[in-house]
């Protein structure tokens, strides 16, 4: 089928959408398939709500509702996540709907943000050369817990579809159920998406900081309430306007006088959005600062970031439609959902009915409302309308929030917010899938070279991997880098090397290029001269065989030498010490009327070291900074130092 026809419409920006189809439904029985989904729809929200309800999304929750069939597109169970700035909100939806096709075995999956099919990104190192972005439509799943790319089928009869078209999604099902196998990802590429996953679900936890901050008393209740608000509540602050600010002059919903230190959590972005931003409060607001110097000062200034966050919220209030909110309790999914909740341990022992039960409810309400009946629409879904809401709904004792204060649990440390240089390097080599140990360090003897052992890097490492790269074969579309350069042996290979001369120097089949051996300086002879020379010419380089056009080629290239051996071109390489010794050593004992007549000797230059010294010069100019030289390097999986010599 025509490409641009099954195009998916486009994804918003930062967002990451997702479908989940039934391998095999039955195309006689539409109503079989609906129950089917809505069933499983079930089933998927009792599996995942532990671990979906404490998680704090950065704008909006992982989501899931029945679709029914539209065109090509069968019916099928999909959501749509914006996670803003927070990347990991993106991959924790791939790894829950990776544990949803490994329990729910007739579930296939797409999953695709704006860029497409971001999952082969991790994997972009061991794809197969016909996979692209234009070629993955309709092709990557999530199945059975694994990863399965419906394979390029270039003949007739075997397993696939043609990379030239794209299948419609009921096609690719079909490929997928009766070729598993066939269409399961190679072992790289399911082993480069499990290292992206792996650590989850522990992974959560480790997300989430806990700091201290100095808050309104009516903030503290919120969040105690309703932990998920805080994102919203530092989107707020992180996007605010001079317009949003005006509602910040006079704090009329979170005065404050009414501060009160509290342990609040975020997310790692959430904190790093709220603690890197610098920002001064208004006089009139009543917020005012101790000195850096005090031990408070991070708690004070954290917490009137947050507060003029929640003013923010709360000023843009009763903008939303008016619908009245609906009890989810008469929804048919929320008991299996509750119990789900019940059976996993969410309210951790409280008695039902006390107050951090009520809590505990109130949350995943709030979740089960926005992840299954909200359509999110941004004049329904209102975040200072749920803040106001709870702040209705509790009892606000600003003795007790006082008491509390002393049995806050410690903070987390935050030194994961400076990277030393080291550890980006470390960082941008994993991203590319690209270890320095795996090449660098497998030349460096124990006894030898030590210094470069201890500076990270071998200069036959990275002689040998320009030549690697200046040999590979690349296509049209760039450079390619050679995927295993480092990794694998230096080899040489006869055959291809003759069969390379024969190509350049010509056969008896092929002519060498006359441009090589004319000589253009005789211009404007007599007509018949110059037919009569050219007749010569071609009949002599016909019957001129390989070795002879060879040496012809050697002496052209000698003249060559011989032409800019008075220029100054020579002086820029470095020569052959050996082969200038011995040169120096023959000029010394010969007699001197000789070494008046002979011309100097062209002495060879040493390649490797003039590859290597012109590079480190190249490296030494950038002055730390990216350029061709370290981005050439760096793609070879070749670390250089920085230059400890800046003389």
């Amino acid at each position: 089928m025509d490409m641009d026809v099954l195009r998916r419409p486009p994804t918003p920006e930062d967002a990451v959408q997702y479908q989940l189809f039934l391998v095999h439904p039955d195309p006689s029985d539409a109503e079989a398939n609906e129950r089917s989904l809505k069933q499983l729809l079930q089933d998927i929200l009792a599996e995942i709500a532990p671990l979906l309800v404490p998680y704090i999304w950065q704008h909006q929750p992982f989501n899931l509702r029945y679709h029914p069939e539209k065109g090509d597109v069968p019916a099928h169970l999909g959501g749509v996540t914006e996670f803003g700035d927070n990347v990991e909100d993106e991959w924790f939806i791939v790894y829950l709907l990776k544990q949803i096709t490994r329990t729910c075995s007739d579930v296939a999956v797409i999953v695709y943000d704006n860029d497409g099919q971001f999952i082969l990104i991790e994997a972009a190192e061991h794809l197969p050369k016909w996979l692209d972005p234009e070629s993955s439509e309709n092709r990557v799943f999530l199945y059975r817990g694994e990863l399965h790319i419906i394979p390029n089928r270039t003949r007739s009869g075997e397993v696939g579809w043609p990379r030239d078209s794209v299948p419609a999604v009921g096609q690719a099902l079909e490929v997928l159920h009766t070729h598993t196998e066939s269409c399961l990802a190679k072992q790289p590429i399911r082993s480069a998406l499990a290292r992206r996953l792996d650590g989850y679900p522990d992974k959560i936890q480790q997300n989430f900081h806990r700091a201290h901050c100095y808050v309104p008393a009516g903030i503290a209740v919120v969040l105690s309430r309703r932990p998920d608000l805080i994102a919203a509540a530092v989107s707020a602050f992180y996007l605010r306007d001079p317009v949003d600010l005006q509602a910040c002059r006079t704090f009329r919903t979170f005065p404050p006088d009414t501060r009160v230190m509290t342990s609040v959590k975020f997310t790692r972005c959430l904190y790093a959005q709220l603690q890197q931003q610098s920002f001064a409060p208004d006089r009139r607001s009543g917020f005012t600062l101790p000195a850096r110097s005090h031990p408070q000062y991070r708690a004070h200034e954290l917490g009137m970031k947050l507060a003029h966050g929640f003013e923010i919220l709360c000023s843009k209030s009763g903008q939303s439609s008016s619908e009245q909110e609906t009890s989810v309790s008469i929804n048919p999914l929320w008991r299996g959902f509750l119990d789900s909740l019940k059976k996993n341990g969410y309210f951790k022992s409280e008695l039902e009915g006390s107050a951090r039960y009520k809590d505990l409810m109130t949350s995943a309400e709030s979740f089960f409302r926005q992840s299954v009946t909200s359509i999110h629409r941004p004049d329904i879904h209102n975040p200072g309308d749920e803040v106001l809401k709870v702040l209705e709904g509790a009892s606000l004792s600003l003795e007790v929030l006082k008491n509390q204060e002393a049995h806050l649990p410690p903070e987390d440390s935050d030194a994961w917010l400076d990277i030393s240089p080291q550890e980006l390097e470390r960082l941008l080599e994993e991203k590319g899938s690209r270890r320095v140990s795996d090449g660098t360090h497998k030349t460096a003897q124990p006894d030898e070279e030590v210094q470069e052992e201890d500076a990270g890097y071998s200069l036959i490492a990275v002689t040998q991997g320009m030549k690697n790269f200046i040999n590979a074969m690349s296509s049209h579309e760039g450079a390619e880098i050679p995927r295993s350069c480092l990794a694998e042996p230096f080899s040489f290979d006869p055959d291809s090397v003759t069969s390379a001369l024969d190509r350049l120097l010509g056969t008896k089949d092929d002519e060498l290029d006359s441009d090589d051996f004319d000589d253009d300086d005789d211009d404007d002879e007599d007509d018949n001269d110059v037919d009569e020379n050219e007749e010569v010419q071609d009949g002599g380089s016909q019957e001129q065989t390989g070795s002879e056009a060879l040496e012809n080629l050697k002496k052209y290239m000698d003249e060559m030498d011989q032409e800019l051996q008075s220029t100054n071109i020579g002086k820029s390489f470095t020569q052959n010490n050996r082969a200038s010794n011995k040169a120096d050593a023959s000029k010394s004992s010969s007699a001197t009327l000789d070494s008046e007549l002979v011309e100097e000797e062209i002495q060879p230059l040493d390649v490797d070291l003039n590859l290597v010294t012109n590079l480190l010069e190249s490296l030494a100019s950038q002055a730390g900074l990216a350029g061709p030289a370290s981005n050439l390097l760096q793609s070879l999986g070749i670390h250089i130092p920085p230059d400890a010599d800046q003389s």
